[in-house]
This record gives C-alpha cells, structure tokens and sequence, in this order.
C-alpha cells in the first residue's frame, strides 16, 4: 500500500474513532490536563506504529489498548501522588468500559438506520446539533427559527430516534 494511502487511512480511522477514545481516556484519568497529554502520546503512538496495526480488524480496540499502555505509564510516573484507583481498579474499568464501547455498535448501527429515516429538516437539525457541535441559537439563526422552536423540534426528534433505535434493537 502507497504511504499517502496507509496515511488516509490511519487519519480515517481515527477521525472515526476520536470520539470514544476520547472518552475512554477521560473516563480513566481523574485529571483533564493529563487525559489531554495521555490521550495526545497515544496518538502519536498509533501513527508510530501504525503498520502493525492489521487492516479489517478492531482500530478502537487497538487504540484503547495502547491508550491504556500510556495510562498506566502515566500512572507509574505519578505514584509519588495520591492516586484514587488501584491497577485492579483501572483494569476492571477499562474491561468493562471496552465491553459496553463494543456493546454501543448494534446502537450505533441502529441509530445510523433511524437517522436516515428522519425527514431532512429533522436530520439536519441532529446534523447541526450533535456532529457539528453548533450551539441551539447558532440552530436556530441558520434555520431562520426560533430557539424555543429548535428546542422544542430537538426534543421531538430525540424522542422519535429513542423509539426507532429501541424497535431496531428489538427486531
């Protein structure tokens, strides 16, 4: 595979998995300056060694794994402070946040399957809202609307796409 490839296809792989990782190192590190710098290493470390990661297989896994290298490491390096977690505690934490992060995908799959039977309007609110970050009154002055009415259409919209996911994940 070309270098520029292996390298659109780690960017790739990481911008879909950003999110999680980031939230399994935060919910690890008591302190947000040091799950930013943690969660920063592990990166740098995925890219080093990227070409041992095999294409097809798990990249969340693979990420969560050296993520948890450097948290322990970290913690290893900061033994002189309190710490509130024993390493039987962080382990059994990271097997169990792994365990409902790989529980998430039929979810994932669901709510994917449920967004895209939204009407547009209602899918470009969820679009403006939840994967472009935008504030409710930035919602709804790019709309044209009211920001009672977008919190109001927000609210419909997450009620309909709770009741799809739970019909998905029934059948």
């Amino acid at each position: 595979m070309a270098e520029s490839d292996r390298t659109q296809e780690f960017l790739e792989l990481l911008t879909q998995h950003d999110r999680a990782l980031g939230v399994y190192v935060y919910s690890l590190v008591p302190r947000s300056a040091d799950a930013d710098d943690i969660l920063q290493q592990t990166k740098m470390i995925l890219w080093r060694c990227f070409d041992q990661f095999e294409p097809g297989t798990n990249f969340l896994a693979w990420a969560r794994k050296t993520a948890f290298h450097q948290i322990l490491t970290y913690r290893r390096q900061t033994k002189r402070e309190h710490l509130p977690l024993s390493e039987e505690t962080l382990d059994a934490l990271h097997n169990e946040v792994a365990r409902l992060s790989d529980s998430g995908d039929e979810r994932r799959e669901a709510l994917r399957a449920c967004l895209s039977k939204l009407p547009k309007e209602h899918r470009q609110l969820v679009m403006l809202r939840y994967f472009e970050d935008m504030e409710v009154e930035g919602i709804a002055e790019q709309i044209r609307s009211t920001v009672a009415a977008v919190y109001r259409a927000l609210s419909r919209v997450r009620f309909t796409l709770l009741e799809c996911i739970q019909k998905e994940a029934r059948a």
